[in-house]
């Protein structure tokens, strides 16, 4: 996944892959999709903001569902 079209944004329920988990995107894919520096996604998470990563060794992963209710919860309202 390297572009925001690859990054299912649905209300459906993200498709697991053949192990049946969701997929995850590392923090370059993420910041590519939000159109944003890969140093606006650590400051973010420095500072309590941004979507849950999950983190292996060195490297942050953020689940597509996470992703999705994050979005949501920052529209503006109207």
């Amino acid at each position: 996944m390297n572009t925001h079209e690859d990054l299912p944004i649905s209300s459906a329920p993200v498709p697991a892959d053949a192990f049946g988990l969701e997929p995850l995107l590392d923090v370059t894919e993420l910041a590519a999709y939000l159109g944003v520096p890969v140093s606006t996604l650590y400051d973010w998470r420095t500072r309590g903001k941004g979507p849950a990563a999950y983190r292996f060794g060195k490297h942050l992963k953020f689940a597509v569902s996470d992703v999705r209710a994050w979005v949501a919860e920052q529209r503006e309202t109207a």
